[in-house]
């Protein structure tokens, strides 16, 4: 049975998160947002770092974590299989992003889309105007709004194409990810100083405010 805390950003170093999921506050900007976090075995990760000198399992105490701590804190900004033990601490969470971020998150290996919304299925329902973020501009929101009430009143093929064709790029959707602390420590190092600065921005608060980020997640 999966057993879930809810906790604060004040208190991310609360003993009881390392044996449950863990759903943090949200974390709201007008761009992209992150929703509904949940993280996984952090304790158990952090302890398995010792593995490579011991001769038989551990257990997973929070005697035994504490013990692990020290050295996981040394290996996590090593890099190579040194910060291997980063990888199953496993995070999920939902991500509103607006359109095109989508491909540059899928560059990431580890970064995985469990499933997301979709232009195909709902553009022809979608509200445009609340849908896209405030630098899509007014005159091709109603171009659109045009195009998607032309599909509407007659669903050909051709008024599809012209539709989701001239969907604009920051048009807002949503997904549910699933990624680990190893990923989001290279994305951490890649994006923060990114040119999209709200929206990776954003996503570096978020990874932030995460867990024992100081001691695994940040390289500033």
């Amino acid at each position: 049975m999966e057993i879930w805390l809810e906790v604060t950003l004040a208190s991310p170093r609360s003993p009881e998160i390392f044996s449950f999921g863990v759903v943090h506050s949200l974390i709201r900007t007008k761009m992209l947002r992150v929703e509904n976090v949940k993280v996984y075995d952090l304790k158990e990760s952090v302890i398995a770092c010792r593995n490579s000198m011991r001769l038989e399992l551990p257990e997973y105490t929070d005697e035994e974590f504490e013990k692990s701590l020290e050295r996981a804190r040394k290996l996590a900004p090593l890099g190579g299989g040194h910060s291997n033990f980063l990888s199953g601490i496993r995070v999920a969470f939902d991500l509103v992003y607006p359109n095109y971020i989508s491909p540059e998150l899928q560059r990431y290996t580890f970064f995985k889309i469990v499933n997301s919304s979709s232009k195909m299925h709902r553009l022809s329902k979608m509200n445009i105007k609340e849908c896209c973020n405030k630098y899509v501009t007014e005159n091709t929101i109603k171009e659109v709004t045009a195009l998607q009430k032309e599909y509407n009143e007659s669903p050909t093929y051709a008024n599809f194409m012209r539709l989701v064709s001239n969907c604009p790029q920051g048009i807002e959707l949503f997904m549910r990810c699933t990624t680990n602390y190893l990923c989001l420590r290279n994305i951490y190092a890649q994006r923060k100083n990114h040119k999209l600065k709200e929206d990776y921005g954003a996503f570096c608060d978020f990874i932030r405010s995460l867990p024992y980020a100081e001691d695994f997640l940040l390289n500033d």
